[in-house]
Order: C-alpha cells, then sequence, then structure tokens
C-alpha cells in the first residue's frame, strides 16, 4: 500500500472530506502510476478520485467499532516518535 495513504477509521474527530479525497488522490496516482495526468487522461482521473472518495467515505460510515478512538495527536507523537528511533539509529 502506498505509504501516503493513513488509516482513517476510528479517530477523534473523523476523517474530513478532504483527507478521504487526499487519500484517494494518492490511491489513484499509485494505480496509475502518474502523479498529473495526460489531458487525454484528466477526466478519468479525477473521475476515478471522485468516485473512490465517495465510496470511502461510504466505508467508513459503515464500519463498526467497539475499539475506543484513536487520538489523532497522540497517533502523530508516537508516529514521530518511531521515526526518531527508525532515522536516529541510522
Amino acid at each position: 500500500m502506498c505509504r501516503n495513504i493513513r488509516t482513517l477509521h476510528n479517530y477523534e474527530p473523523h476523517a474530513t472530506s478532504d483527507e478521504v479525497h487526499a487519500a484517494a488522490l494518492q490511491y489513484v496516482r499509485k494505480i496509475s502510476g502518474s502523479t498529473k495526468p495526460s489531458k487525454a487522461n484528466e477526466e478519468a482521473f479525477e473521475q476515478a478520485v471522485h468516485e473512490i472518495a465517495h465510496i470511502t467515505q461510504h466505508l467508513l460510515d459503515s464500519l463498526v467499532t467497539h475499539a475506543p478512538a484513536k487520538d489523532r495527536e497522540e497517533e502523530a507523537a508516537k508516529a514521530k516518535a518511531r521515526a526518531a528511533v527508525r532515522f536516529g539509529a541510522a
């Protein structure tokens, strides 16, 4: 999976539409192999991003969990600590 696509489920506050769109964009870029489509493919590219964002939001709205919601700031701090260990050891 693309490293830039982050988990969006079970966070408080919930994922924004911008976050969902960004994940969809990263997914389409990854599978198409293109960060910016040609003019000939631009409409298909944007349509795919729109549809994937829509179904992703539907998925997030439908998921059920009994686990407590994760705190975004706390998870970001953990990720920074892991990165510091990983890159500090190099």
